[in-house]
This record gives structure tokens, C-alpha cells and sequence, in this order.
């Protein structure tokens, strides 16, 4: 069985290795500030899936300047130990389309408009797609190429409303294709092992999205994190994590159903150690990699 990683997809694209720059341009998100709901998702940290950032101080006030200098750090860290000379620009932390037009302009075309920038990356809600916001996907997409990453997570109405996501599969569907009549990329992200929810549950939503124009996927592995509305429901009432061999062994069967043009950007995850609870064996990246190539 075959499967095409993003690390080799970019190789063979670029010629060359092709590092991820995380970026935090001080965005938030309709789940955190009233108008959708409050506090986020339940599996959601502070940090608003940015915890490897250099981080913003303060919402929607991050200039060009601010961009560029987070890159440049990012890029210092990579080549201490790299000389890669090719980048993704990736604005993770929050919902990376919930802002003003204008801002997203500014901070956009500041990454974009760097030499040593192939591709921007932008971690967004299936909510957040405005015909504004489509509109300048489109321009951008007409410079560099654009990803767009939206979190599916599950495909099942009653998985999303415990995690409380505040939206829908349909929604994510309307989405995906108002995006790929512009010829921009999606990747979807998944949750696997959500409270509740079977193997054939996982795979049904893994096979729902494979049924859309998508060009790549995540599959992230949950982890249970300090400070979030699922460690207190963990704690309170705690239910089945993965171990390690069951994890593997069901990422194998995603990966017989995943065609070999869909591009692979994660298999797992490796959340930060300071607020990981759950599983602990996902520290341990690499031999969580070893044991699913070696299962394959």
C-alpha cells in the first residue's frame, strides 16, 4: 500500500525539502467571542492550535512588519538544524479568515510577497468563507498557491454539537466546493478517537470527505489537554483513549481507503508536553510513525 506524504509531494514538486512556518496574526475566533459561542472548541488550548508559535500580542493588531519578523524567526529556528531555502507560510492559531478584509490583506500579502514563501497555508472554520474572503483567496491563489486547512473533526451531527464546533458536515461541504470552483486547495482535518464515536464512525467520516474535492488531509490523533472543557470532562468522567496499537491500527485502515493522489499532511499529533494529559505515548512522534509505516 502506497500513500503520498506531504513531505514527499513537496519534494517532488520543489525539488527540495519544504519547511512550515507557523504563524499567529492575532486572530480569534466566532467560537470564542460570542458569536457562535464562548470558549471554543472543547478540545480546543488557549493558544487556539498555535502553541508552536512566536504568538501576537493582542487581537487584529499585527502589521507586516510583525508578519515578516515572526517568519524570520521561524525560519532562524530552522536553520540552526536546516538549510532549507524554500517555505510554507502557515497562519495556525485560530480562525485564520475571521477578521477584516483589510487586515487579512495586509497580513496575507505580507507573508506571500517573501521571496523564499511557495505556498501559504491558512488554518480556517468552514464558516468563515466569505465572498469577501473567496475573493481574495482567488488573488492570492493567482500569486503563490493557497491552502486552505478546515477543520471537519467528525461528520456526525451529534460528535459536533458535544464538542460544540458550531457548525455542521454540510456546511463544511457547501465550503470545500465554493472553494474548489476557485481552484483553491482544501485539506481537511479529522479527530481521531472523539468520546463516543466507533472505528466505523471514523471511517465514515473519513469517507465522507474522501467523497469531496479535497487535495489533502490530517488525521489528528485527540489529545486531551490542560486547561481545556475536555480534560474537565476526562477528569470527571473519564472515557477510552487510544493506545498506542489501536491508534496505529486504525490509521492503517484509513490509509487503505485514502487514494494515493490525496496528499497526507499528518498521521498523528504531538500537542505541547507542558499541557498534554492524554495519551502520553504521542510524545514519542517518531515511533508512533515507525509502527504505522511498518504495519503498512
Amino acid at each position: 500500500m502506497k500513500y503520498t506524504s506531504v513531505n514527499e509531494y513537496l519534494k517532488n514538486k520543489y525539488g527540495e525539502k519544504v519547511y512550515k512556518l507557523s504563524i499567529d496574526a492575532g486572530m480569534t475566533c466566532p467560537n470564542r467571542d460570542g458569536t457562535i459561542g464562548r470558549g471554543g472548541c472543547i478540545f480546543c488550548s488557549e493558544g487556539g492550535s498555535g502553541d508552536f508559535t512566536f504568538g501576537a500580542e493582542k487581537p487584529y493588531a499585527c502589521t507586516k512588519k510583525d508578519i515578516k519578523l515572526q517568519l524570520d524567526k521561524a525560519k532562524a529556528l530552522i536553520s540552526s538544524k536546516s538549510d532549507c531555502k524554500k517555505f510554507i507560510a502557515y497562519f495556525q492559531a485560530y480562525t485564520n479568515t475571521y477578521a477584516p478584509i483589510d487586515y487579512l490583506k495586509e497580513v496575507f500579502y505580507a507573508a506571500i510577497e517573501c521571496p523564499e514563501i511557495e505556498i501559504l497555508s491558512i488554518a480556517t472554520r468552514c464558516d468563515c468563507i466569505s465572498e469577501e474572503v473567496l475573493s481574495l483567496l482567488r488573488e492570492l491563489n493567482r500569486i503563490k498557491p493557497v491552502w486552505v486547512e478546515m477543520g471537519l473533526q467528525s461528520m456526525h451531527l451529534k460528535t459536533l454539537e458535544f464538542i460544540k464546533c458550531g457548525y455542521t458536515f454540510e456546511d463544511f461541504k457547501e465550503s470545500t466546493l465554493r472553494l474548489d470552483r476557485e481552484g483553491i486547495e482544501v485539506i481537511a482535518h479529522l479527530i481521531l478517537g472523539l468520546p463516543g464515536e466507533t472505528e466505523e464512525m471514523m471511517l465514515q467520516s473519513l469517507d465522507s470527505v474522501l467523497a469531496l474535492p479535497i487535495q489533502g488531509i490530517k488525521l489528528q490523533l485527540l489529545h486531551i489537554l490542560k486547561g481545556t472543557e475536555l480534560a474537565r470532562i476526562y477528569e470527571e468522567n473519564p472515557f477510552h483513549i487510544f493506545s498506542m496499537e489501536e491508534y496505529c491500527s486504525l490509521v492503517v485502515r484509513c490509509l487503505k481507503r485514502i487514494p494515493p493522489d490525496i496528499v497526507i499532511h499528518r498521521l498523528t499529533g504531538d500537542g505541547p508536553r507542558r499541557l498534554l494529559i492524554e495519551p502520553e505515548w504521542s510524545t514519542d512522534k517518531k515511533r508512533v510513525l515507525n509502527t504505522i509505516n511498518k504495519s503498512i
